[in-house]
């Protein structure tokens, strides 16, 4: 697809979490390490953790590696909509203020060098809207979406059965977008096991 399009080069976020570690890994092989850029935007709340198995990961590969961070975008963001949201609450609209911001950022990052910017919802969040509009869903080619929460854990395991290229932490840690402090997708989704397995037969066999 990539190369039928003309892109020669790809981009991917880093969130520091196992499908844009799994997306990185596929992309060192279809396009050659040197073809491309990680990109880690950590916001205010991102935790340390994330933001060193996303440069650890982008070692491994021998990929490039940036760090841009949001938290002064975000502020600027809120701050610009504070008037029209004076008396409501913080809620999943600036959960999404960041997603949406990173999602600038990394579009104005394949516009400006020619790179393809790769996304890295995986099926299971896909499948019932567990993702960002304009945000984490920006990008030219979604490599993973049709590949189940579970088959990513799968897939991270093979893909260390010689050496360890996705860092063991990344695999292990509980899966968060990391939009408030604390979050994991488990305080909004059922368990990926089960989750997986209502869509199988929901998405895959026509079940009702």
């Amino acid at each position: 697809y990539a190369f039928k399009s003309g892109f020669r080069k790809a981009l991917i976020a880093l969130s520091g979490g196992i499908d844009s570690a799994v997306v990185a890994v596929i992309a060192a092989a279809a396009f050659g390490p040197e073809n491309v850029l990680g990109v880690s935007l950590p916001s205010s709340i991102s935790s340390q953790h994330s933001r060193d198995d996303a440069r650890i990961l982008a070692h491994n590969l021998g990929i490039r590696f940036e760090t841009i961070g949001i938290a002064e975008a975000v502020l600027a963001c809120e701050q610009a909509l504070g008037p029209l949201f004076v008396g409501r609450k913080p809620d999943v609209t600036e959960e999404n203020l960041q997603a949406r911001i990173r999602g600038v950022m990394m579009m104005a990052l394949s516009n400006k060098f020619g790179s393809l910017l790769l996304t890295t919802g995986n099926k299971s969040e896909v499948a019932v809207g567990y993702c960002t509009l304009y945000g984490d869903m920006c990008g030219g080619l979604a490599v993973i979406s049709d590949v189940f929460k579970t088959q990513v854990y799968a897939l991270s395991r093979w893909i260390n059965r010689d050496r360890e290229i996705i860092p063991v932490n990344t695999i292990e840690k509980p899966p968060s977008a990391e939009l408030r402090p604390g979050q994991t997708d488990q305080d909004s989704l059922p368990p990926y096991d089960l989750l997986d397995a209502i869509l199988r037969g929901y998405v895959e066999e026509g079940l009702s």
